[in-house]
C-alpha cells in the first residue's frame, strides 16, 4: 500500500513539474536579458514565468501544420459557403472603413477581408492558447526555431507593457498570432494601426483596427496597387519547370509554352509558376508579386492562393447582392 502511495505521489509530482515551464533552459537567462535591455522588474518576470505553463500540445500543433494537407481539402477547409458568407456579413457591416483601408494602402478591399477570413474566420476564432505558454514553449523548446519564438516573447512582453495586457490571460495561436488579424507580437508592435482613430491600438476587439493594420501589413511588405495576384495558365509544353523556376515575363513564358487563360491588362510584371493538384489532375497558376506579398503573412503558396480565391468568391458573392466593387483580382 505504501509503494502503490508512493508510486502515485511521484506520478502526480512529475506532472505537476511538466505542466509548468519555469524551469526551462534559457529562462533565467531571458529573464536577465529582459531587465538589462528593457528595464522590467526581475520580481515580476520570475512570478510571471513561475505560472506559465509549458503545453506540449504546442510543440504538436507547429510540427504538424495544415499545409501538409493535399491541396484539396486544404482548399475546402477555407474557400465555403461559412467564410464566403460571413465574409459578405463582414464586409457589409464594416463597409465604410473597408472602402478607406483600400483608398490609404492600396489593398483591395476582398483581400483584406480574406486574409481575415482565413486566420480567423472575422475573429470568431482568434485562439485558444495563452499567448504566454504557447510562446514560452517555443522560446525554450523548440530548438528548429527557438531564436525567432525567443525574440517574439520578448515582443509579447514589450507589448503587453505598452498595452496593459494581462499576460496570464491573453489568447492565441498555438504559435503566439494575435488578435482578429493573427498578427506576431512583432507584427502587432511594428505594423498595427490606430484605423478607428479611438487613441488606441486593438487588434483583439477592434475590426477597424485589424482591417487597417491587415492593409498596412500588405504595403510595408511590397504589395504593388493594381498589379495582378495570380492568372490560371495552361501549359503547351509539359517538361516546363514548376514549383521553384525563376520568375520570367510573359513573353517568356509564352516562349516556354505557358500562356495565360486571361490575357492580362496593363504592364504585367514577372512571373512565377506554380502547379496545384486537383481531382482532375494539375493546375496551373501564373503568380505575381502581391501573390508573393501574402505569403510574407504566411509563408505558404496553398495560404496564399486560398485567399486569393476566396477574395475572389467574396468579391462575386458581394456582387449578387448588389454592391458596386471596382477592384479587379
Amino acid at each position: 500500500m505504501f509503494r502503490y502511495f508512493w508510486f502515485v505521489t511521484l506520478g502526480l509530482s512529475l506532472l505537476w513539474s511538466l505542466a509548468y515551464a519555469a524551469d526551462l533552459p534559457g529562462i533565467p537567462q531571458f529573464i536577465n536579458e529582459m531587465v538589462e535591455k528593457h528595464q522590467f522588474k526581475r520580481d515580476e518576470l520570475v512570478l510571471t514565468f513561475q505560472r506559465a505553463e509549458y503545453r506540449p500540445d504546442v510543440i504538436a500543433a507547429i510540427t504538424a501544420p495544415a499545409t501538409i494537407k493535399p491541396w484539396v481539402e486544404y482548399r475546402a477547409a477555407f474557400i465555403n459557403p461559412v467564410r464566403i458568407e460571413g465574409g459578405v456579413e463582414f464586409w457589409k457591416q464594416y463597409a465604410t472603413t473597408l472602402k478607406r483601408a483600400e483608398q490609404q494602402y492600396g489593398v483591395p478591399q476582398e483581400i483584406i477581408i480574406a486574409v481575415i477570413g482565413v486566420e480567423t474566420l472575422y475573429g470568431r476564432r482568434a485562439g485558444k492558447f495563452r499567448t504566454l505558454d504557447a510562446l514560452t514553449t517555443l522560446a525554450f523548446d523548440y530548438p528548429r526555431r527557438a531564436e525567432f519564438f525567443r525574440n517574439e516573447l520578448a515582443e509579447y512582453l514589450l507589448l503587453a507593457r505598452e498595452q496593459e495586457f494581462n499576460l496570464l490571460e491573453i489568447k492565441a495561436s498555438y504559435a503566439g498570432a494575435l488578435g482578429v488579424p493573427q498578427f506576431m507580437p512583432s507584427s502587432y508592435r511594428k505594423y498595427a494601426v490606430d484605423f478607428n482613430a479611438n487613441g488606441k491600438i486593438d487588434l483583439l476587439r477592434e475590426p477597424e483596427d485589424a482591417i487597417g493594420s491587415v492593409a498596412n501589413y500588405l504595403k510595408q511588405y511590397g504589395w504593388k496597387t493594381g498589379e495582378p495576384i495570380a492568372q490560371q495558365a495552361m501549359l503547351r509544353n509539359k517538361d516546363v519547370p514548376v514549383s521553384g523556376a525563376a520568375s520570367r515575363s510573359l513573353a517568356a513564358w509564352a516562349e516556354a509554352g505557358v500562356i495565360p487563360l486571361v490575357k492580362p491588362q496593363g504592364t504585367v510584371p514577372p512571373a512565377w509558376l506554380l502547379d496545384f493538384t486537383v481531382e482532375p489532375g494539375k493546375e496551373y497558376w501564373l503568380t505575381y508579386n502581391n501573390f508573393r506579398v501574402i505569403t510574407l503573412y504566411n509563408n505558404s503558396n496553398f495560404y496564399a492562393m486560398s485567399v486569393f480565391q476566396l477574395a475572389a468568391a467574396l468579391r462575386a458573392a458581394y456582387r449578387v447582392k448588389g454592391a458596386s466593387i471596382n477592384p479587379k483580382l
